[in-house]
């Protein structure tokens, strides 16, 4: 790496160069000192300092004479960088670098940098502004009960979220910088004397072995670093929470923040942990049961309804009773396509209005979904194309996919039921189970950090009482030990073992 110059004029040019065309890079020469002027320069990107912040506590007090009184800058000839940052720069926070690289990520990233003719190390000054957007609730993850913040964009916001549920010295944070040219802030987070090594260790090797220009958001990073990039099911959750990413962090799992982007990112992730809500932790236990089970019933509902409404209505029909059988063969006399084709119809067209509806903002997006949805479907009865029972599975399809608290599982869950529907048109139910066999394969095989995909469920955790808080929750009293998937140092949450010791 090059090192600067103790020239000023030097070190300028070479940034000049460097910054060749950026028109918003601003050099800002000022003389220094009392008795003896110094030249001085800073550098910075316009529209990413705070102006007000950078001329009131630095530029003001190197310029006033009051706050420089005998400042001769002869007596430092070689502390001359200690002693403006200790005695006339009152920015909280300031760095000494003389690495040129080092520099100009520090510019790029929002900092200033101040240089001082003579000496071969530069400052560099946090103060970073420019337009934010503030804290609000989360959008895609609302509850009746709980915190109403949510992540914004900004990485040092959205970890104070996090420090200030974590009051523990032992809550690490490790930055490192993503992509070559983006060179996007990420911070790894978690509990030193929860977590399991392994697990830190393995965040920081995929991490760091991700070789990339840019890093535009966290669902990037999610999709380098997971274990199984072909399967259509998230490993890697994503939240805007920051209660959710606490709550896993206690838990013994690891947090990843990444800058310029709402979305953090927890690992490792399971199939518990997907299909539980925010909601879940501020809900009684009995209601927050009963949910779960309706969730996992959503699911099922979800990927195999269609299929199911093919696979007996072509295959086999005695499956159904009589009384409907006869009102299903009524309704559907006049429809011209077999049961396979009005599915496949009524499924694109209901995604066509989905993706419709999330493209146009408003509440235009949504009138479009429902007041759409219900002319075609009408339309689609009255002029022979589907049959009524059909509109009544699309439906209750849709519905237990909303259901799902998390919108990358959903979406893997409507992958599958296209699947599914060929399986049932060219096979019937035996298609349908063989399809259920293989996912149930695929989920078994999958893994997250080290971690099975199936977790608890797979066997994880059956001895510490893990089967507690799955697909039934038990009270809060009950809930004494962390998640055994996570393989935590420190197993006991609540209470002590029978020795006395909270282990």
């Amino acid at each position: 790496m090059e090192e600067l110059s103790k020239d000023l004029n030097d070190n300028v040019e070479k940034l000049k160069t460097i910054f060749k065309d950026v028109g918003d890079v601003v050099f800002r020469f000022i003389e220094i000192g009392d008795d003896s002027k110094r030249r001085a320069c800073l550098v910075f990107i316009d529209e990413l300092v705070d102006k007000n912040l950078l001329s009131e506590y630095a530029i003001q007090l190197l310029l006033t004479k009051e706050n420089v009184y005998n400042f001769d800058t002869k007596l430092f000839k070689k502390d001359l960088i200690n002693a403006l940052a200790n005695r006339a720069i009152a920015i909280a926070e300031i760095k000494e670098e003389n690495r040129l690289e080092k520099i100009v990520d520090a510019i790029l990233s929002g900092q200033t940098v101040l240089f001082v003719e003579g000496v071969k190390m530069a400052l560099t000054l946090d103060a970073k502004g420019g337009t934010s957007r503030g804290i609000n609730e989360p959008q895609a993850e609302t509850v009746v009960r709980g915190p109403r913040d949510g992540f914004g964009e900004v990485l040092k916001v959205n970890m104070s979220l996090i420090r200030r549920r974590i009051r523990d010295p032992n809550l690490k944070v490790k930055m490192v910088q993503v992509g070559r040219r983006s060179k996007t802030d990420v911070a790894i987070m978690y509990i030193e004397d929860i977590v399991n090594d392994k697990i830190v260790e393995e965040v920081n090797k995929r991490i760091e072995q991700v070789d990339i220009d840019a890093i535009i958001d966290s669902s990037t990073l999610e999709f380098l670093i997971e274990d199984n990039y072909l399967s259509p099911f998230p490993q890697v959750e994503a939240t805007e929470r920051p209660d959710t990413v606490v709550a896993s962090i206690y838990e013994g799992r690891v947090g990843i923040l990444v800058d310029n982007t709402p979305f953090a990112l927890i690992v490792p992730a399971t199939i518990g942990t997907i299909f539980q809500s925010a909601e879940d932790h501020y809900s009684r236990w009995t209601i927050t049961s009963l949910i779960r089970i309706l969730r996992i019933f959503a699911a099922f509902l979800s990927a195999l309804a269609p299929a199911l409404y093919i696979a007996i209505t072509s295959f086999h029909p005695g499956l159904i009773p009589t009384r409907l059988t006869y009102y299903l063969g009524a309704s559907r006399i006049n429809v011209p396509f077999p049961a396979v084709v009005e599915a496949f119809l009524m499924e694109i067209t209901l995604e066509l209005l989905r993706e419709s509806g999330t493209r146009i903002a408003g509440p235009v997006g949504s009138t479009i979904g429902i007041v759409g949805g219900l002319i075609i479907g009408q339309a689609a009865v009255e002029a022979g194309i589907v049959s009524p029972l059909m509109i009544i599975i699309v439906a209750i399809t849709t519905i237990s996919a909303f259901a799902l608290p998390n919108y990358e599982w959903a979406s893997g869950f409507r992958f599958v039921r296209f699947i599914y529907m060929i399986l049932a048109a060219i096979l019937g139910l035996y298609g349908v189970m063989l399809g259920v066999v293989v996912l149930f394969v695929h989920l078994a095989k999958l893994e997250s950090f080290g971690v099975p995909y199936t977790a608890p469920y797979s066997g994880l955790g059956i001895k510490e009482g893990d089967l507690k808080d799955t697909v039934i929750k038990a009270p809060v009293q009950k809930l004494k030990f962390r998640p055994a998937f996570t393989f935590a140092k420190n197993k006991r949450r609540m209470g002590k073992d029978n020795n006395g010791k909270q282990r």
